[in-house]
């Protein structure tokens, strides 16, 4: 296993990078798995990843001990570093102090929308986008397209609140909403306050895809102008709409529960 104690080794230095900003990310076409849960999530997939880093003090956690034996054995490149360069690299205030450097996923875009999907238009929140993820993949929904203007799907919050989920769907970043919107061969619905139908009233049983707005605004009124279906959730008055997250999962969840009962 390699040490590393200087803050200006380069290979320190890229991994910082890695660790803090989206542009190193797609630079390099790697982000880091940090924690047990994530570590062993990706070697589940029987995934390989491209280096194991640990914090001198980790080494001795048996948990933390038993993924670097695992990585031993695929031929990772295994890394120790300072406790404190592991600070900076960590996106958690009390992280187990390892890491994983992985690689993106390159994601080819389909010709055309065929099957259920969603269609993230400019998510902000990490927490949000790692629920949705999460929730996605927990209904059987395995594509996922994303906005230019989304937020980083492989930034570490996002992959925290995911837990695991990324590696189980095919994502599309940088996604032109619009045109796999027209392109769709299966009907593409929203939920809008505007709506006249409610969710429950509406055909989800065959493949269906879903149009998910920006927290601030909820999906732009240039998308819904393309055909979207629309529908809504039915609440109870005097409060307020349900967060991004919470609607996908309603909206998710229903669709499933329709194409089983068909």
């Amino acid at each position: 296993m390699k040490s590393i104690t200087s803050s200006h080794n380069p290979i320190f230095k890229e991994l910082k990078a890695i660790a803090t900003t989206s542009k190193a990310r797609r630079e390099y076409g790697q982000t880091l798995l940090e924690g047990l849960h994530l570590s062993q999530s990706y070697l589940d997939k029987d995934l390989k990843p491209e280096m194991c880093i640990i914090g001198e003090s980790s080494a001795e956690n048996t948990d933390v001990a038993a993924i670097i034996e695992r990585c031993e054995a695929l031929g990772v490149q295994r890394l120790m570093v300072t406790d404190s360069q592991m600070k900076a690299l960590s996106s958690v205030v009390s992280g187990v102090g390892l890491l994983l450097l992985v690689a993106v996923p390159a994601s080819e875009l389909p010709a055309n929308l065929e099957t259920s999907a969603l269609l993230l238009d400019d998510i902000q929140d990490p927490g949000n986008m790692g629920a949705i993820l999460r929730t996605a993949a927990a209904a059987g929904i395995r594509e996922i397209y994303c906005s230019a203007h989304a937020v980083s799907v492989w930034s570490p919050k996002v992959l925290r609140a995911g837990m695991g989920a990324h590696f189980n769907l095919n994502i599309y970043e940088n996604s032109p909403i619009e045109t796999v919107i027209t392109s769709s061969k299966v009907p593409v619905y929203a939920t809008t306050l505007q709506a006249t139908a409610t969710l429950y009233e509406v055909d989800l049983s065959g493949p269906t895809a879903w149009v998910l707005g920006n927290e601030g605004r909820g999906v732009s009124q240039q998308l819904l102008d393309l055909g979207v279906k629309q529908v809504f959730i039915p609440q109870t008055t005097g409060v307020e709409s349900l967060n991004v997250a919470a609607a996908t999962a309603v909206c998710l969840f229903e669709q499933r529960r329709q194409s089983i009962a068909s």
